[in-house]
């Protein structure tokens, strides 16, 4: 797994090392190369290149905001369903606290894999594997012998809940970590940018004003990389989806 903080270093010396390329090898090209006509040329060419690469730079951004916003999505409509199958299991009767506490535990446990910085407290949830918990729910519904109609529509009910909740767990554990980026897309992008960045460098004046202000600039599209990066990883990094709707199930649980 690449770290979103490694690449963007890697393209931010791509990119600025192009930018000094270019400082460097002004002076050294004949007269005729860096001509009004020569500089206009070069102004069409790196125009073009610009728009493609704003436009591969829009797609990565829609591209990473839609993951996170989905993966927030999601993690509501889990936490609502966690909370349903505790009262569908609240109201089928008694029988049904060994599975609600096992539910809770899960649910403890997924915070504690997802978001260790916000320690729960409750260390025995590390017992149960990434998925055992709600697998172990599903066994004990199962188990139960349901003696009204009632009872046996909270019991489809549960287990209906419960499979949906499942997959969503299992969703979570396979996307911590991928990225849906395309990575050409990336490579594509940083080598558009790098020779941007080179032009730049040939159509500016040599001091330390121009190469501070390009400096930035590379530093300013380095770190949108990063942030396009970190919101494709909605589970790891800096920017994480909310454990709120997660939290909240859990303080309604056993209720």
């Amino acid at each position: 797994m690449v770290i979103p903080l490694a690449l963007s270093f890697v393209a931010f010396a791509c990119i600025f090392g192009g930018t000094l390329l270019g400082v460097l090898l002004r002076p050294v090209l004949p007269d005729h190369h860096v001509s009004a006509e020569s500089k206009d040329a070069l102004k069409l060419g790196t125009g073009m290149i610009a728009t493609l690469s704003a436009l591969v730079l829009g797609l990565l951004i829609a591209s990473a905001k839609g993951t996170f916003d989905t993966a927030s999505s999601e993690l509501k409509q889990t936490g609502s369903k966690i909370i349903l199958l505790d009262r569908t299991m609240a109201e089928y009767g008694p029988e049904t606290k060994e599975a609600r506490d096992v539910l809770r535990r899960s649910v403890t446990s997924a915070l504690d894999l997802v978001w260790p910085e916000e320690k729960t407290g409750q260390t025995e949830a590390r017992a149960l594997g990434p998925a055992a918990g709600l697998e172990t729910v599903q066994n004990k519904l199962l188990q139960l012998s349901p003696q009204s109609d009632a009872q046996r529509w909270l019991q489809s009910r549960a287990l209906q809940v419960s499979a949906d909740v499942a997959a969503a767990r299992w969703l979570l554990i396979e996307q911590r970590g991928e990225s849906s980026l395309p990575k050409p897309f990336l490579v594509m992008l940083v080598c558009w940018l790098a020779i941007i960045f080179f032009c730049f460098g040939m159509l500016s004046p040599r001091n330390a004003t121009v190469i501070m202000v390009l400096l930035i600039c590379a530093l300013s599209v380095a770190s949108s990389l990063y942030l396009i990066q970190e919101m494709d990883r909605p589970y790891q990094g800096l920017l994480k989806v909310s454990s709120g709707p997660l939290r909240h199930a859990l303080v309604q649980l056993g209720r």
